[in-house]
């Protein structure tokens, strides 16, 4: 990168409603902002759901070298699948949640593992990342961990039925997550940016845990 670089940093909201109030918020903007080669952008109307910010963590169990996998339901992919007759409506996922008011992170990842897989979490979190989902059009961030566990005895149906979760829980191999990841059934970001960490991470992580048996 040029070292005389000088990013664009400022931006003016003309004028921000909100648009929706519910669960999910729609805020919508008139605004504009610093363009690269200097100056104002035009006046651009945009809309942005304001999501919340989330949690996930990859349960993973570097004594057995197992991955504990999720399975579950997502309306959002009824009109992705119009369009893309392959895409799954049901999901293969890592563990996540919204963080509540007050609620910090690490403990939004404690709580979703037991409520949505059984596990406990064994020790300290790793932080892995935090990212932004769409920023084009959402708020959303996701923090991203990973979390050791026990995956002996893991399985079945999960998540709280209040709020109406019906979450299947199975374990794979290390290596058949991957060939997961590479064959396209894990196709959400979070998922396949955890799993990529673990496949950069693996052995570091085996490494450690063993050091402590």
């Amino acid at each position: 990168m040029e070292t005389d670089y000088m990013p664009p940093k400022n931006y003016e909201i003309i004028e921000h409603n909100r648009g929706w109030n519910g669960y999910f918020k729609l805020d919508v903007y008139r605004l504009r902002h610093d363009t690269f080669e200097g100056g104002k952008s035009a006046v651009l109307d945009r809309e942005v759901l304001e999501r919340g910010h989330a949690v996930a963590v990859l349960p993973y169990d570097p004594v057995r070298d197992e991955v504990v996998l999720i399975e579950q339901f997502r309306p959002g992919a009824i009109s992705v699948q119009k369009t893309y007759p392959d895409m799954p409506l049901w999901l293969n996922e890592i563990v996540a949640g919204i963080i509540e008011d007050g609620e910090k992170p690490q403990d939004v990842a404690h709580r979703e593992t037991l409520e949505e897989s059984g596990c406990t979490i064994i020790g300290d979190l790793e932080y892995i990342s935090r990212y932004y989902v769409t920023p084009g059009c959402s708020s959303e961030t996701v923090t991203l961990y990973y979390g050791r566990v026990d995956s002996t005895n893991i399985g079945g149906i999960h998540g709280v039925v209040d709020e109406g979760e019906d979450i299947r829980v199975y374990k794979v191999s290390a290596e058949e997550c991957f060939a997961m990841l590479q064959n396209g059934q894990l196709c959400n970001a979070t998922a396949t940016i955890a799993v990529q960490w673990l496949m950069l991470n693996r052995e570091r992580i085996r490494k450690e845990t063993a050091a402590l048996r």
